[in-house]
């Protein structure tokens, strides 16, 4: 029998580009074995065609996950014109819709501007979101359509790189919750020729570039001390929201849950310091300036 394994209090996120093939889970599964934290979770799943930056949370980090998914992405894509996907990538049933003529450049150019800017996006039905307690993917294995609500999704930019051999190769920013699948589907729709999504790849979430991650062959590879200097503080993937300096006795009311009152500050949630410039947590200012406690760091 192998000894059990000592979980260790690690707090903070590592950075992975992940590999062409690998799950997010199996990405993770991988970082709690090298790093053997007491908890760990990805932020924003990646299919295993893609590959790029993951976001993984240790220990106390995990509380903050979902204010890391609130940013906009940043992906690389490449589009096959002239076939269609059942999943709008290359893992589905793929049919050559026989094109005769394809768009010329300026028409690709005139026909992604329409895709810039807030719209309505209907999810895939091969996704993990939840329809009667069961993933929409189960049913479409079955072969059942489900009607999907349309959500408000925001193309930030979308970029042309390069377009030959009926492949269109783009750079999208885009807010949490957008599907690239159905936006590479819309697009070859709307160029009247069908398409599906062959490639994809994550450069960015928010201000963190997938340049400051490593592969999970080079984070196995290093030693602890360079290990330990992969851990990013929470707070770095946190700036997008204001922040609060917290004096002594205002540190220990917030620690205490007591609310307190901040004039002339507009509400929202705040990244919270102490005199040291320590990250505390964050929390919520209402619209009264009451400031109250999100979450808090649980670390001595």
């Amino acid at each position: 029998m192998q000894p059990k394994r000592i979980k260790l209090d690690i707090s903070g996120v590592i950075l992975v580009d992940k590999p062409l093939g690998y799950s997010s889970n199996q990405a993770l599964s991988k970082i709690k074995w090298i790093f053997s934290p007491k908890k760990a979770g990805h932020t924003g799943t990646l299919d295993p065609l893609a590959t790029g930056l993951l976001p993984i949370c240790l220990g106390e980090a995990t509380k903050f996950s979902s204010f890391l998914l609130e940013s906009d992405k940043t992906y690389e894509a490449s589009i096959k014109l002239g076939f269609r996907s059942n999943t709008g990538d290359s893992e589905g049933v793929i049919v050559d819709l026989n094109v005769q003529h394809f768009p010329a450049l300026k028409e690709i150019k005139e026909t992604l501007k329409q895709f810039s800017g807030m719209q309505e996006q209907t999810p895939p039905m091969y996704s993990a979101l939840k329809f009667k307690g069961k993933p929409l993917y189960e049913y479409a294995r079955k072969g059942e359509e489900i009607e999907r609500k349309k959500r408000s999704i925001n193309i930030v930019s979308l970029d042309l790189i390069d377009y030959s051999d009926n492949v269109l190769k783009i750079t999208v920013e885009c807010s949490k919750g957008t599907y690239i699948r159905t936006l590479a589907s819309d697009i070859g729709d709307k160029l009247n020729t069908g398409g599906y999504l062959i490639a994809l790849r994550r450069t960015a979430i928010g201000s963190v570039n997938v340049e400051q991650a490593k592969t999970l062959d080079m984070i196995e590879a290093s030693d602890k001390e360079a290990r330990d200097a992969l851990i990013f503080p929470i707070d770095e993937f946190l700036n997008y929201l204001d922040d609060i300096s917290l004096v002594p006795s205002a540190e220990e009311a917030i620690k205490d849950g007591k609310t307190l009152l901040f004039k002339g500050m507009k509400e929202g949630i705040y990244r919270l310091y102490n005199k040291d410039k320590f990250f505390l947590g964050l929390g919520t200012l209402d619209r009264h300036g009451y400031l109250k406690v999100r979450r808090l760091l649980a670390l001595s």
